[in-house]
């Protein structure tokens, strides 16, 4: 039996009512919630003194708080993962959701970053709330790669993998490059990389520069390591994060200590702070987790919360997620079906395509 459970279990009835009504009144207007608002919801008829009492005790828990002293009370963070693991209703996707997912990921190019790009979008849209999508790491087998000269400081690694995927990154060459040393550094990897990933690629390369020093033209060898300090960059070492629907969160925070901790939270996402954990955080299980203000170090100072869900690819491997942010009286009933919808949605498009 869950802590959540337990403690459900402890409560009695209309302290249940009592707890779940404060709890869904302020998911729905943001608003603290008084003794006599509730005496007109509850289903037994009781005294807004006897309600006073049960509010009482719910914040003795530690389950409701008061933000002003005569104010009425608001979940605490514990409160709403209590309410999160034992009350929740979650419903079944709106069809119109559903349509509007469908809609943005019909576009069915063999562009997956593109792709992706457009989830993120469409979550925002959907959500009205921020959407992270973590995008796998291209790890397919590299066929060929090119040097292409764009100038006397500029150079562009053209590098096409086995299942047709093209990607182009710019470099800063070493001074002195000629079309001929560029084409020895061309010919060299292509004769290494055949069938390897580049992870695999970087190990293979150092070690036979190494070997082959003296035989390696310098300015080839100078190109190749150049070139080669690009794949080895942080950010493509991780997987690229996708945030949408930044004006989302920034116009739900009307107030200047809301709008600080949400330019808090875009400063660490930019940062890609603890971005490194951010698969961990669903790899506990297959389905969706929601991650209540500091429960996730990520989103702790910015009092947000996370739904978010691993998709995978056709061999059940976990290799992204998708999520949406927003305040923590997000509407965690309709967010979590859109959240779990999309996410199987991505990993069956992209084992189609895989």
């Amino acid at each position: 039996m869950s802590d959540a459970t337990k403690l459900l279990d402890e409560m009695n009835e209309r302290s249940r009512e009592v707890f779940r009504l404060v709890v869904e009144s302020y998911l729905e207007t943001g608003d603290p919630v008084g003794s006599r608002t509730l005496t007109r919801s509850l289903s037994e008829k009781v005294s807004a003194a006897t309600v006073r009492n049960v509010m009482q005790d719910l914040e003795y828990l530690g389950l409701l708080g008061s933000p002003h002293v005569s104010a009425g009370r608001v979940p605490t963070q514990i409160g709403l993962r209590l309410f999160v693991d034992g009350l929740l209703e979650v419903g079944d996707l709106a069809a119109a959701d559903r349509e509007k997912i469908d809609a943005t990921l019909a576009s069915n190019t063999a562009d997956v970053a593109g792709m992706l790009d457009r989830v993120g979008s469409a979550l925002s849209g959907v959500t009205h709330g921020a959407s992270l999508v973590l995008t796998p790491k291209h790890e397919a087998a590299i066929r060929h790669i090119e040097f292409v000269s764009l100038g006397h400081d500029r150079a562009l690694v053209v590098i096409v993998f086995a299942d047709g995927h093209v990607e182009n990154r710019l470099f800063t060459p070493p001074p002195g490059q000629t079309p001929s040393s560029m084409r020895e550094a061309a010919n060299f990897l292509n004769a290494l990389i055949e069938g390897k990933t580049l992870s695999e690629v970087r190990r293979v390369i150092q070690k036979e520069i190494a070997a082959r020093r003296r035989q390696i033209d310098r300015l080839a060898r100078d190109m190749v390591e150049s070139g080669l300090a690009v794949w080895q960059s942080d950010a493509e070492e991780s997987e690229r994060l996708i945030v949408r629907g930044r004006s989302n969160l920034l116009d739900a925070a009307d107030q200047a200590e809301g709008l600080e901790r949400i330019r808090n939270l875009f400063d660490d996402l930019e940062r890609k702070r603890d971005i490194a954990e951010f698969l961990d955080l669903t790899e506990a299980g297959e389905g969706v987790r929601i991650f209540i203000g500091s429960e996730n170090k990520l989103f702790s100072l910015s009092g947000s919360s996370l739904v978010v869900s691993p998709y995978m690819n056709s061999d059940r491997k976990i290799i992204g997620a998708v999520g949406v942010i927003g305040p923590t009286r997000l509407n965690y009933g309709r967010i979590v079906p859109i959240v779990d919808y999309t996410a199987q949605l991505v990993g069956r498009l992209i084992s189609d395509r895989g």
